[in-house]
Order: C-alpha cells, then sequence, then structure tokens
C-alpha cells in the first residue's frame, strides 16, 4: 500500500486503489488525477484548499470534513467529528483527535481532525495538524502520516515520540518543505525513529 501514497507537498496525499482519495490538497497540479474522494482536516488555508479542490473535483466526488469545512463545501459532503467512523464505499473512515497542547494554533475546543482510512485491510494514519496527544495510544494503524516541522505540529523529535506511542510498520514525514520545515526535518525523523521504517516520499 505504501507505494499507492503519493505525497503531494506539504500535509497533502493522493492515494489510489481503484478510486482516487486526495487528503488535504494544497498546491497540487491542475493535471492532478479527479478525486473520487476527497478528506479534509481542518478550516486553515494550507489545508483546506477551495482553489485546489476546483482542479480535482468532479460531480460524483464525496467530500469527508469537520463541520467547519463541511459548511463551506457543495455536493456530496459528509460531516464527522472525532470519535466518528463512516464508510464511503469500501472505505472505512475514523476520525480522530487533532490539536495543539501548549499553543494556541490548533486548539482543542476546535472541530480539527485527523483520519485512519482503511483500504484493503490497511490502515493509514493522516494525523491532521496536532501535537502529542494522550489520544495517539488508542490508534491502530499500518502507516503514519507525520508533521515534522515544528511551529505549529510536531517537531521531528516530537513526531519520533509519536511514532514510539502509535507503533506504525512505517511512518511518513509530512508538513514540511512548504509553508514551515525543511528535509533537514524529515532527515531528523528519520534519525529519531529507532524502532520503525520511516520512508521520505519525493514530492509529485
Amino acid at each position: 500500500m505504501i507505494d499507492r501514497i503519493h505525497w503531494l507537498g506539504h500535509a497533502a496525499f493522493r492515494i489510489t486503489n481503484g478510486k482516487v482519495i486526495y487528503i488535504d490538497p494544497y498546491k497540487i497540479n491542475h493535471d492532478s488525477p479527479k478525486a473520487d474522494l476527497i478528506l479534509i482536516t481542518h478550516d486553515h488555508f494550507d489545508h483546506f484548499s477551495k482553489e485546489d479542490i476546483i482542479k480535482i473535483k468532479k460531480k460524483e466526488t464525496v467530500f469527508v470534513a469537520p463541520p467547519s469545512v463541511a459548511k463551506a463545501l457543495d455536493g456530496d459532503v459528509r460531516p464527522v467529528k472525532r470519535g466518528q467512523r463512516i464508510k464511503v464505499g469500501d472505505i472505512d473512515i475514523q476520525a480522530v483527535a487533532a490539536y495543539n497542547i501548549g499553543k494556541d494554533f490548533h486548539p482543542r475546543s476546535s472541530d480539527n481532525v485527523g483520519y485512519v482510512v482503511t483500504i484493503e485491510g490497511t490502515r493509514i494514519y493522516h494525523t491532521g495538524d496536532t501535537d502529542v496527544i494522550p489520544e495517539m495510544k488508542e490508534i491502530k494503524t499500518d502507516i503514519a502520516l507525520l508533521p515534522c516541522g515544528g511551529t505549529y505540529t510536531l517537531t521531528a523529535q516530537e513526531a519520533a515520540k509519536a511514532v514510539d506511542i502509535i507503533k506504525p510498520k512505517i511512518a511518513v514525514p509530512m508538513h514540511w518543505g512548504s509553508v514551515v520545515g525543511s528535509r533537514k526535518d524529515a532527515e531528523e525523523f528519520v534519525r529519531c525513529c529507532k524502532n520503525c521504517e520511516v520512508r521520505i516520499l519525493e514530492k509529485e
């Protein structure tokens, strides 16, 4: 499954399994494949980009998003809150907590989420914008997509701590190289992870 996960820069990913699934599309190419499913974690511009959604939306596209985002979307929109699980076709989607501790960019009081998406039996956890939070102890995943750029989310060292809690088979650094963070942060994440395979994906 890792070979079907494409990093599009920042926190944006495209996953393909016969369907085309995007998470937080941002600054993506105009010729990107049209989306069957788009998941949005929260309403910040670098995660909820209407300009990018227009590039990939089609009439049948299904959106999954927290209420603050869902109300600004048209079409087949499925609002979700933390702890809620829904299915879109044969894809299982669990909305999970995502928030900051000790900084105010993503307060716990917001409706921001991360997602655990199960595709063909493989669980993929996109954390959204978060710090290391107690709810991570409940996450079960095979692949974890983790921010490492710091400032608004996890640093590389904190992302490695999250990996120790989550215990995925594979971890992928994100939230670097655009708004904040650099490849050095991704490489530091690799160095800090002692018990997990880390893949730095090349931007498409």
